[in-house]
C-alpha cells in the first residue's frame, strides 16, 4: 500500500521561496531576451519592424474608424501597446495594438454613452481602457491564466465572424455615399441601407471598389506586400483624379503629426460604476485574442507561452496606453503572423515597429488629409472579410451539434444583442454544455481477455468476454466531482441490481481528479456494498488522488485494505471474499485462483 508522502508541492519546488533574481524576471520578463541580442538578431527584428510599421499604418487608421474614435488614436495604439507588451509579455512574436474585434466593442460598449469621435466619447474610451488593463493585471498577478482555456474557440469564431459583419454594416453607408445616423442597430442599418438605396453616389462606390480591387490584387501576388497601404494610395489616387470635392466624396482630413499627447481617464466612482462590465468585456475579448495568438505562432517557433505573463503584458500595455492616447488594445494575428514571417527574432521587432510608426506619422501624417472615407471603407470590408474563419465554420458544423449550438448562439447574440452580452452568453453556453459532458462519465463494464498473456482487462462491448457472476470490474473515464455523482451513484447501484452483485472493482487509472463530493459518493457505496456482504475495491489510483482521500479521511471510512496497486493483488483479495460455493459450481473460471481451486477440489 501506498504511504502518505505530505504535501506533493514540497517535491515540486512550488511552495519555495523564489531566490531575487527569479523575482526579478518575474517583474521585469524582459531581462531573459535581452542579454541573447546580436547584431544580426537586431537586423533581422529591424526589417521585421518596418514591415509591421508599414502594414500597420492603415489598420491603425481602419481599426480606429471602427471604435468611433478619431484615426489618430489608432496610430497612437500602434504605438505605445505594442511596446509594453513586448517588454512585460512572455512571446517574441506577438504583436499588440488596435485589433477590428475590441474595436468593434469599444464602438458598441460608449456609443450609448456619447456621440462617437468627440472629446467625451475619447475620454470614456480611455477610461474604459484602463479599467480593462486593471482587470488583466489583477488576473495576471492572481496567476488565472489557465481562465482563457475554459473559453471554447467556438464561442471566438462566432463572435469574430459576427463583429465582421457588423464591421462590413458600419462601413456599407461610406461604401454607397449614403447619409445614415451613427449607432443604430444591425437590423436598423440595413432596413435604412435598402430604404435609401437610390441614393447613393455612383463616384463613392467607384473609389470603394478601386480600393478594394487593388488591395485584392497585389495581395494575391505577394503576401508580403502592404495590400491595404496600396489600396488606400489607389483609392485616394482615384479621388484626386475624379475630382472629389465636385462629386461629393468626403475625405478623412488631416491627422495631426504629433506623437502620443498624454491624457489621463476619467478617476470618478460613477463612471467607473457605469463603464466596469463593458471594460470586463474588453478585457476577456483581449486576454482570449492576445494567448491564442501567441500559442498558434509559439506552435511554429517552438517557443513556451506563459500565459499568465501574458495577462501582465497585456494589462500594463492598457494601463499605460490610456495614458497617452491609447484605446483598448490586443494581439493581432496579423501583424504577429507577419512579424514572424518577416524574421523577427525577439520582441525587439515590436518595439522597432512602434518606433518606425512613430517617425512615419511625424513625415506623412498631413497626406491623410487626401484619403476618401470610401477608400478607407473599402479596406474595412476587406479587414472584415479576413476576420471570416471559414474552415472552422465548416468543420463546427461538420462535426459537433453542441458546437453547433454554442455557435449559433453566440453568432446571433453579438449581431442583435450588447457585444459584451455575447462574449459572456457564448462563454456561459460553452461552460454549460462542458458540465453536462463531463456530469455523465463514461463507464466501461471490462473482463479479463485469456487470448492475452497478461489477462489484461478489456471493454466488453469491443469484445464478447466471459465475466464473472459475483463481481463486476468497472472502469470510470473523467473526474468525479460534484455535478457527476448523481450519474455515477446511479450507475453503480443498476450494475449491482442488474447483475446482481455484491462486489465492484474500480479501475481509477483515468480518474484525474476527485473532490469532497466524489469522496463521499465512494464511501457510499462502500457502506452500501458492504452492507450487502459485498465491497467496492479501487485499483490503480493516482497518488495526488490517494493522499487527497487520505488526508480527509475517506481512506479510514472506505477502508485501506479495499485499495490496491496492481490487479494481482487486487483479484486475490476479492477473490477470499466471494461465495466458493458458487464459484465451484462456474463452468468457466476466469481468473487463475478460480482456475486454481478448481484444479485443488478435482
Amino acid at each position: 500500500m501506498k504511504a502518505l508522502s505530505g504535501n506533493p508541492n514540497l517535491f515540486t519546488g512550488a511552495d519555495r521561496p523564489l531566490s531575487i533574481p527569479q523575482r526579478l524576471l518575474l517583474l521585469l520578463p524582459f531581462l531573459q531576451w535581452l542579454p541573447g541580442i546580436t547584431r544580426q538578431s537586431l537586423q533581422r527584428d529591424l526589417m521585421a519592424g518596418l514591415t509591421g510599421a508599414v502594414v500597420v499604418l492603415p489598420q491603425g487608421v481602419a481599426f480606429a474608424t471602427i471604435a468611433g474614435m478619431p484615426p489618430q488614436y489608432g496610430l497612437y495604439t500602434a504605438m505605445i501597446t505594442p511596446i509594453i507588451a513586448a517588454l512585460f509579455g512572455s512571446s517574441r512574436h506577438l504583436v499588440s495594438g488596435p485589433t477590428t474585434a475590441i474595436s468593434i466593442v469599444v464602438f458598441s460598449s460608449i456609443s450609448q454613452y456619447a456621440t462617437p469621435s468627440t472629446p467625451e466619447f475619447v475620454q470614456l474610451v480611455l477610461t474604459m481602457t484602463f479599467l480593462a488593463g486593471i482587470y488583466q493585471l489583477a488576473f495576471g498577478v492572481a496567476r488565472l491564466g489557465v481562465l482563457v482555456n475554459f473559453v471554447s474557440h467556438t464561442v471566438v469564431v462566432a463572435f469574430t465572424a459576427a463583429a465582421a459583419i457588423l464591421i462590413a454594416t458600419s462601413q456599407i453607408k461610406h461604401v454607397l455615399g449614403l447619409e445614415l445616423a451613427r449607432g443604430h442597430s444591425f437590423a436598423d442599418t440595413w432596413l435604412g441601407v435598402f430604404q435609401h438605396y437610390d441614393q447613393s453616389n455612383g463616384y463613392v462606390l467607384f473609389i470603394a471598389l478601386a480600393t478594394l480591387a487593388v488591395a485584392l490584387f497585389s495581395r494575391r501576388l505577394s503576401r508580403k506586400m502592404p495590400h491595404l497601404l496600396l489600396g488606400l494610395i489607389v483609392g485616394s489616387l482615384t479621388a484626386f483624379f475624379l475630382g472629389a470635392d465636385a462629386h461629393g466624396v468626403a475625405l478623412v482630413g488631416s491627422i495631426p503629426a504629433q506623437l502620443p499627447p498624454l491624457t489621463s481617464p476619467l478617476f470618478n466612482m460613477d463612471a467607473i460604476r457605469m463603464l466596469a462590465p463593458q471594460a470586463f468585456a474588453v478585457a476577456l475579448l483581449g486576454l482570449i485574442e492576445a494567448v491564442s495568438i501567441a500559442r498558434s505562432v509559439a506552435t511554429r517557433s517552438n517557443q513556451r507561452i506563459d500565459g499568465n505573463q501574458e495577462f501582465i503584458g497585456q494589462g500594463l500595455s492598457n494601463i499605460v496606453g490610456s495614458f497617452f492616447s491609447s484605446y483598448a488594445g490586443s494581439g493581432s494575428f496579423t501583424r504577429s503572423g507577419i512579424n514572424y514571417d518577416s524574421g523577427a527574432q525577439t520582441p525587439m521587432s515590436a518595439i522597432f515597429a512602434a518606433v518606425i510608426l512613430m517617425a512615419i506619422v511625424l513625415l506623412i501624417a498631413p497626406l491623410t488629409a487626401y484619403l476618401p472615407v470610401a477608400a478607407m471603407g473599402g479596406v474595412i470590408l476587406l479587414v472584415a472579410y479576413n476576420l471570416v474563419d471559414f474552415h472552422h465554420i465548416r468543420a463546427i458544423f461538420n462535426t459537433s451539434r453542441p458546437e453547433s449550438a454554442i455557435f449559433l448562439v453566440t453568432f446571433f447574440s453579438t449581431l442583435f444583442l450588447e457585444l459584451e452580452f455575447a462574449i459572456y452568453i457564448g462563454v456561459l453556453l460553452s461552460l454549460v454544455i462542458f458540465l453536462a459532458k463531463t456530469s455523465k462519465p463514461k463507464i466501461t463494464l471490462l473482463a479479463p481477455d485469456l487470448t492475452q498473456k497478461n489477462r489484461s482487462f478489456t471493454d466488453i462491448e469491443t469484445k464478447p468476454l466471459q465475466e464473472c457472476g459475483q463481481l463486476k470490474v468497472v472502469r470510470v473515464d473523467r473526474s468525479i466531482y460534484f455535478g457527476s455523482v448523481s450519474y455515477l451513484q446511479l450507475k453503480l447501484q443498476m450494475i449491482s441490481a442488474t447483475y446482481g452483485v455484491k462486489h465492484i472493482l474500480l479501475i481509477a487509472s483515468r480518474i484525474n481528479y476527485i473532490d469532497m463530493a466524489g469522496a463521499e459518493l465512494l464511501a457510499q457505496e462502500a457502506r452500501r456494498l458492504k452492507a450487502n456482504g459485498g465491497g467496492l475495491y479501487v485499483y490503480g489510483l493516482k497518488d495526488e488522488l490517494w493522499q487527497f482521500l487520505a488526508e480527509g479521511g475517506y481512506l479510514k471510512m472506505i477502508g485501506a485494505q479495499y485499495f490496491f496497486d496492481n490487479k494481482t493483488d487486487a483479484i486475490s483479495a476479492i477473490y477470499r471474499k466471494l461465495d466458493h460455493q458458487t464459484c465451484r459450481q462456474c463452468s468457466k473460471p476466469i481468473f487463475i485462483e478460480c482456475q486454481r481451486q478448481q484444479a485443488v477440489t478435482s
